[in-house]
C-alpha cells in the first residue's frame, strides 16, 4: 500500500541525509510542472548520486550523474512510499513550481 506524508520542514536536513543512503543506486526522473511551464522534464532515469537539503542556502540539491538539480526556497515537501521503499517525492517551491522525482531500480541486463 503506497502512501503519500507531508515532510516538516524541521526533518528535511535528517530525512535527505537518510534517505540518500537507501536510495543509492537507483535512477531518477525530474518532472518540472508549473501553469506558466507547463509539464517538463530535467532528468530521464540518471543514475542518483544523492539528494540533500542545506539550509543555509535554503535549497534541496538532487544530484545525478551529468545533472545537479537545484529546488530553491522549497515551501513543501511529499513523499511517496510503499513500505520503506521510497517511490517519488514532489517538491513545490518558493515561485509554486512542482519538482516531481521519481526513483526507481536500474534494468539489469544479462552480460553480453
Amino acid at each position: 500500500m503506497t502512501t503519500t506524508t507531508r515532510l516538516e520542514r524541521t526533518v528535511w536536513k535528517p530525512y535527505f541525509d537518510n534517505v540518500s543512503k537507501l536510495l543509492e543506486g537507483k535512477n531518477i526522473e525530474i518532472e518540472v510542472a508549473s501553469l506558466n511551464l507547463g509539464s517538463q522534464f530535467a532528468a530521464k532515469w540518471l543514475p542518483l548520486f544523492g539528494v540533500t537539503y542545506d539550509e543555509n542556502e535554503d535549497l534541496i540539491a538532487v544530484m545525478a550523474e551529468g545533472l545537479d538539480h537545484m529546488i530553491r526556497k522549497p515551501r513543501e515537501v511529499f513523499v511517496e512510499a510503499e513500505g520503506v521503499n521510497l517511490l517519488s517525492m514532489d517538491v513545490v517551491d518558493g515561485d509554486g513550481v512542482s519538482q516531481i522525482i521519481k526513483f526507481k531500480e536500474p534494468l539489469l541486463l544479462p552480460a553480453p
